[in-house]
């Protein structure tokens, strides 16, 4: 289905999904039409608005903090956790309100993205570290906060393609320049073309996304993903935003739920084993064969069994021992080992979640790019913001 880096056995039942058939074939015929600036985003014929020479000055820092919100943050925060094996540079992601005082080394770059140039908590948090560190800005080529400020001191702006929202935008500028600036290879990334060319993959694809239709009508609502690989937390933050904001519309959608394993075997098993029916699964393991060894020397005889394993054979042992409990309860599945850590093989993960969601969404008949609900908070928060400020 994937390259060879991933081993997917995909959910258990199996049906003809004509209908999902042809939301695929409409999305595949937009693919080869290259009119989407979405999809042309998952290709190596996307064109970025930057170029690697206008970012070579940028590489010299070793310290870089990235200031953004959801989708200006999390593709880039999961890319930095999943490949930082072979990440020299240190990035600090400031993806939340920062209440208190952060402390920044001199030398180093902030990387400010905000596809409006407005979002109140970017702002606020680039205020916080002040203006004494060098800064770059990714916005869109229109007036806002961030092209005033940008432009004030004089700092380089790089524009934010407007028809690419956040959660969709890890393959584009948004993602890729953290990514060049981390040292990786970019192109790497796009694996959409090798991917649709392969019949599996796209065979696939529509069982995935058909079981899920089918949980979904028979009330199964909770995507839990059991995630064997604490790299992968920050890959599962950007998919949960992906699929919670694509699909949850009109008393519609889908709950996305991290589950760091094997800790919560000790926490949370019981319900996913015996409690209510509403949840269909995702195993996900990173195949770790140079994890720490056991110490031999204090082990007793209760524990030989240990002896000269490493960690990550305990872990294995628990990710297969949970399936196969899993499947005596018929409890439903899919799961995922990873091979190899590399950019090709995280592309290809971006290219199946997305796809996957898309196709959700045309099937739930909601629209997958907007999130018009979130709206509210904003306005409402400026409102009590500016009401304040008057007394």
């Amino acid at each position: 289905m994937f390259s060879k880096k991933i081993n997917f056995t995909n959910f258990k039942k199996k049906n003809k999904f004509e209908n999902l058939r042809k939301i695929y074939k409409k999305i595949n015929q937009t693919i080869n039409e290259k009119s989407d600036p979405l999809f042309n985003s998952l290709t190596d014929k996307y064109k970025n608005s930057f170029k690697a020479e206008q970012v070579k000055k940028f590489k010299k820092y070793n310290f870089y903090n990235l200031i953004g919100m959801g989708g200006s943050s999390l593709g880039a925060k999961g890319i930095y956790s999943f490949l930082n094996h072979k990440i020299k540079k240190k990035f600090n992601f400031i993806d939340n309100l920062e209440i208190n005082k952060i402390d920044i080394p001199k030398k180093s770059l902030n990387i400010i993205i905000s596809k409006s140039g407005n979002t109140l908590e970017t702002v606020a948090n680039f205020n916080s570290l002040g203006n004494r560190i060098d800064s770059i800005f990714l916005t869109e080529n229109k007036k806002s906060y961030l092209t005033k400020i940008a432009n004030k001191l004089k700092s380089e702006i790089i524009e934010h393609n407007d028809f690419i929202g956040g959660r969709y935008s890890v393959l584009s500028e948004t993602g890729m320049l953290p990514s060049l600036l981390m040292g990786l290879n970019i192109q790497k990334f796009k694996q959409l073309n090798n991917l649709i060319k392969k019949k599996n993959f796209v065979n696939n694809l529509v069982q995935n996304v058909g079981n899920i239709l089918s949980f979904y009508k028979n009330n199964k609502s909770n995507s839990i993903i059991l995630n064997y690989d604490e790299k992968s937390n920050d890959l599962f933050l950007w998919y949960q935003q992906l699929v919670a904001e694509s699909l949850g519309k009109k008393s519609k959608g889908i709950l996305p739920i991290i589950s760091s394993m094997p800790r919560d075997n000790h926490s949370l098993m019981q319900l996913y084993l015996d409690g209510k029916r509403n949840n269909y699964f995702t195993f996900f393991l990173v195949d770790e064969s140079s994890s720490n060894k056991i110490n031999d020397k204090y082990l007793l005889n209760d524990f030989l069994f240990l002896k000269r394993k490493k960690s990550f054979n305990i872990l294995k042992a628990q990710f297969q021992a949970t399936q196969n409990i899993f499947k005596k309860r018929n409890i439903p599945f899919r799961s995922f080992i990873i091979k190899k850590r590399d950019e090709t093989v995280l592309g290809e993960l971006f290219v199946f979640f997305i796809l996957e969601t898309i196709m959700l969404g045309r099937a739930l008949k909601v629209n997958p790019f907007d999130q018009p609900h979130v709206e509210l908070i904003k306005t409402e928060t400026l409102k009590i913001l500016k009401s304040n400020s008057q007394k």
